[in-house]
Formats: C-alpha cells, structure tokens, sequence
C-alpha cells in the first residue's frame, strides 16, 4: 500500500509558515521545534522537510541527504540538550509513532525527543 500523506496536516503547515513555532535548529532538510504540549522538561520534535508520513515511508523514500540530514539534527539536539551520553548527559528517550496502533496524531513524520528527567518505563506493561 502506498504512503499516504495529508499537505494540510499541522506539520505541514509549520513547514509552510502558515503556523509559528519555537524553532530550536533548522537544516536544509529538518526542523527541530519545541511541542507544544510537552511531555518531559526537554521535548522536542523533529521533522523533516518533506512530504514522508511516517518513519518507514521516510526511511524508504528520502533521499540520501534527507536521512544523513535529519539524523545529525536529531544527533545535535540531543547535544544541544545536554542528555547525549557521548557528553556526559544523563540520557534522553526517542519515539516516533505510525499509524492508528503506534498513536501517530500528526500525519507527517516526527521524531519526539524528550529529556530533562527520568522517564520510566516506555509502555505500561499489558
């Protein structure tokens, strides 16, 4: 099944300037934003550019400079936070969601990086 992605979705629309955002690092190819309803001290949310609606159609489809790209923002963002354990931090969690099963809200593929304190187990044990 091909990926389908929705150019009205609220990424799309940061990407397109049509909704403000608190930037933290911008690329030629990522934006790296604070969330608006974070979820630990540090979140932050990192797309790409283009038009990929979740992580396996990005990882299919960008090209080469599009993944390299975005994973040293995300890489720099973790820096930036003070958590990368390659500085010393204390750690950091990376989520991204797919479709209805993953609890993916936003139809454009994101990367939540979320720091700042312990987080805990990462699901509630079934």
């Amino acid at each position: 099944m091909a990926h389908a992605y929705d150019p009205t979705n609220i990424f799309a629309r940061i990407l397109r300037g049509e909704i403000p955002n608190k930037t933290v690092l911008e690329t030629p190819h990522t934006l790296a934003f604070h969330d608006i309803a974070p979820q630990a001290p540090d979140h932050i949310l990192v797309i790409p550019k283009g038009a990929y609606a979740t992580f396996d159609h990005f990882c299919a489809e960008a090209s080469e400079a599009e993944l390299v790209d975005f994973h040293r923002t995300a890489a720099r963002i973790c820096d930036m936070l003070g958590a990368s354990l390659a500085s010393g931090g204390p750690g950091y969690r990376a989520i991204t969601n797919a479709g209805d099963h993953g609890g993916q809200e936003v139809p454009h593929y994101h990367l939540h990086i979320l720091a700042g304190r312990p987080l805990g187990p990462m699901l509630a044990k079934a």
